[in-house]
């Protein structure tokens, strides 16, 4: 997608996301077969429901059928939630995921595993689970160390937790209809 395009897209959709309470989190143009697929990525602070998705998609749908942005090719659009696979990159990723367990590329320390207990201006507070029968440790990773992050997926926690299953891991698993990753798909 040029920039030009994408661009076009951010600015015709931005306020329609914002409008209903969402984040505006990516923008992909991509080429399948003879049409094109635009995914539409939102959030929020709260997670996104699958009413509310299936509701910007309708809003977008509408909008992007009424302007000239996506031109004449046939494409589908699907708008969906970001799911625990998703790099962390902004402040905000990381207070979402308070009290989940990350996996942190750090640019001096190498790769650290641990638990985000805070998050502030400046970087994240942690908890490194203890090994072997050890108690976990307190850790700090300020944001410019941070090279890539993302959530690790638990399916059991050990340290008695009633957290014995992470809903997050997937759409079909969801038990109580808040999927981290609900979407819906709709073809122009």
């Amino acid at each position: 997608m040029s920039t030009t395009q994408s661009e076009r897209l951010r600015a015709l959709l931005e306020p329609l996301v914002v409008t209903a309470g969402l984040e505006l989190e990516e923008v992909t143009l991509s080429a399948s077969g003879r049409r094109r697929q635009l995914l539409v990525v939102v959030d929020s602070e709260e997670g996104v429901q699958l009413d509310a998705v299936a509701e910007i998609s309708r809003t977008l749908s509408q909008a992007l059928d009424a302007s000239d942005v996506m031109g004449e090719t046939e494409y589908v659009l699907e708008v969906t939630s970001p799911g625990t696979d998703r790099p962390l990159t902004e402040p905000r990723h990381f207070r979402r995921n308070t009290g989940r367990l990350v996996k942190l590329a750090l640019r001096e320390r190498g790769e650290l595993v641990a638990r985000i207990m805070a998050v502030d201006e400046t970087g994240l507070d942690l908890e490194v689970p203890g090994v072997k029968g050890r108690k976990p440790k307190p850790a700090r990773a300020d944001f410019a160390e941070i090279a890539k992050a993302r959530v690790e997926v638990e399916f059991t926690r050990r340290d008695g937790s009633d957290a014995d299953v992470d809903a997050d891991v997937d759409a079909d698993a969801d038990v109580d209809g808040d999927s981290d990753n609900d979407e819906t798909t709709e073809e122009a």
